[in-house]
Order: C-alpha cells, then sequence, then structure tokens
C-alpha cells in the first residue's frame, strides 16, 4: 500500500473516532452535570458549545505540541468558514423558506461580529500571542457569563417543579467518560500526524489540509445538529449552533493553545482566508437578521464554500 494512503487512511478514521469519542465523553459530562444538580442552561452554554468545538480544541492543542501551530488558526478560520458557508447554506437549502423568530441578543451581535474582526487584528502580524489569548479566553469568559446570567434570569422567572426527580447516574458513565477522553486525545494525535505527513508526502501545506479536509470533518457536529434541528421545524436552534459555535473557535480554540506558546499564521491565510471569513460572517449576520432565509440563498452560500475550496488548492 502506497504510504500516502496509508496515511490518509488513518486521517479519514482517525477524525470518525476524534468525533465519535467527542460525541460519547459530551453525553457523559452532561449526565454527571445533571446528577451533580447543575441547571440545564448551564450545560447548555458550557458543555454543548465545548461538545460541538471539542474536535478542533484537542486537535489545535496537539498540533501546537507537535510544532504545528499554524494548523490551529487554519483549523479555526476554515471551521468558521464551513459553519457560515457550508453548514449555513446546506440548511438553507433544506429549510426552503425559513422564518427566523429568534431575536439577537446585543451580547450575541457584539460576540460573534467583534470576535472574528478580533481575530482577523490580532494575526495581522503573522502570530497570535500567549497575551493576545488571554485576551480572547477573557471574552469567552464573559460571554459564558452574561449566557448564564441571562438563563438566571429566566429560570427565576419559572415556576419549581414540584415533581422533579433528581436524575440517577448509571455505573457505566464515569468509565465511559475516561475512556471517551483517553480515544479523544489519541485520535487527535494520530489525526493530526497524518496532517503533517501528508503535507509533506502530497507537497500540500498544512495550512490547506486544516482548512479543507480537517474544517469540513470538525464541522460535521454543527452541520447534523443544524440539519436535525430544522427538520423538527426549528430553525433557531440550528442558526444559533453556528453562532455560537463560530464563538467558541475564536475565543477558546485559538486561545487556549495560545497558552502553550505563540502561534504561527500561515501568509495565506492571512491574505485570503481570514477575509473570506470576515465576509462569510457578514453575510450570516445579514441573512439571520433579515429573519427570511430561502433556498436560493443557501445555493449562494454553497457555490461560495465551492469557490473558496477550490481557491485554496489552487
Amino acid at each position: 500500500m502506497p504510504e500516502s494512503l496509508w496515511w490518509l487512511l488513518v486521517f479519514v478514521f482517525s477524525l470518525v473516532v476524534l468525533l465519535k469519542a467527542s460525541d460519547f465523553f459530551i453525553d457523559a459530562a452532561e449526565k454527571i452535570s445533571l446528577f451533580l444538580g447543575v441547571p440545564p442552561f448551564i450545560i447548555g452554554v458550557t458543555i454543548v458549545a465545548l461538545g460541538t468545538s471539542l474536535p478542533e480544541l484537542v486537535s489545535s492543542i496537539i498540533a501546537v505540541l507537535n510544532n504545528a501551530s499554524e494548523i490551529v488558526v487554519s483549523n479555526v478560520v476554515g471551521s468558521n468558514i464551513a459553519n457560515t458557508l457550508l453548514v449555513m447554506g446546506t440548511i438553507a437549502v433544506i429549510g426552503r423558506k425559513m422564518v427566523l423568530k429568534m431575536n439577537l441578543s446585543t451580547m450575541d451581535i457584539v460576540m460573534f461580529l467583534g470576535s472574528a474582526f478580533l481575530l482577523c487584528v490580532t494575526v495581522y502580524d503573522g502570530k497570535f500571542t500567549t497575551l493576545e489569548g488571554i485576551f480572547c479566553i477573557t471574552g469567552l469568559v464573559a460571554y459564558l457569563y452574561a449566557t448564564f446570567e441571562s438563563g438566571r434570569k429566566i429560570r427565576n422567572l419559572q415556576k419549581e417543579d414540584i415533581n422533579y426527580v433528581k436524575p440517577k447516574l448509571e455505573w457505566q458513565v464515569i468509565p465511559i467518560l475516561i475512556t471517551s477522553g483517553f480515544f479523544i486525545y489519541l485520535a487527535a494525535k494520530y489525526n493530526i500526524e497524518s496532517i503533517i505527513i501528508l503535507s509533506t508526502l502530497l507537497n500540500i501545506g498544512t495550512d490547506v489540509i486544516a482548512q479543507s479536509a480537517v474544517a469540513i470533518g470538525t464541522s460535521l457536529p454543527e452541520l447534523l445538529v443544524s440539519i436535525s434541528a430544522v427538520k423538527k421545524n426549528n430553525a433557531e436552534m440550528a442558526v444559533g449552533n453556528i453562532l455560537g459555535s463560530n464563538i467558541f473557535n475564536i475565543f477558546a480554540v485559538m486561545g487556549i493553545p495560545s497558552l502553550i506558546g505563540t502561534l504561527i499564521i500561515p501568509k495565506e491565510v492571512i491574505n485570503f482566508s481570514i477575509p473570506i471569513m470576515i465576509i462569510a460572517t457578514v453575510l450570516y449576520f445579514y441573512i439571520i437578521n433579515n429573519k427570511r432565509v430561502g433556498w436560493w440563498q443557501g445555493v449562494y452560500l454553497l457555490l461560495f464554500y465551492l469557490f473558496f475550496i477550490v481557491k485554496i488548492f489552487l
């Protein structure tokens, strides 16, 4: 078997394991949180938000430890572009004529648009420092706190359910949490190793693979969750999932790995991919702010994503 084919199989298999292990990990963490009495809305803004971005986060940390920090920003930018163009485009085509009833809070708007422009400014010099990472993490904490306060106020307005029964914790939950955590680390390790080796064998930059194959793969949770939500006539959940994931990607997936060391930003990402991400972010905001999403808008988004993928390989 050719070496390139072998490592391609390793890449695909490790990505599948990474996504599946993340799913088991988040499910177990949610059950433990409910058992410990953590309010559901806190689980929603922490564990669920982390869940759809966990593959990107773990892969990015492993990439920095393997001296391939350029993969981090490529993963983040590629994933955010995939979310706003590929995922949003797909659900728009499936939903055909979606009417959104959600009202974005000022915090959501500021964090969604602000995080994208913040990334643009911080990486312009070709590096992302630990200090800039701390700034991003601070932004994430502020966003989670604001969401927590909003959820607490809503919860206080609701009456206590006298029939509430504390859920039991099954014995297998803890082993599942530990085992899935181990497989997340193992899968991320081999996924990053395969990217580095494939980029050498195929003479393709690691940033290109990270922005395309890895980004699409790690955006699958958002895609599947969003498609399921649209089919259940819950378009607000679908678009909200994309918004939250993009905020988390920039603040956490860029911020946390930078605590290990300064991240290197490829020129191609700065000159082409970042501007595409900004355009995609503004387009997404315009679409959801208009509150009406037609299938033709989805087609345009998908064509825009196809243009992006073709362009980075040329």
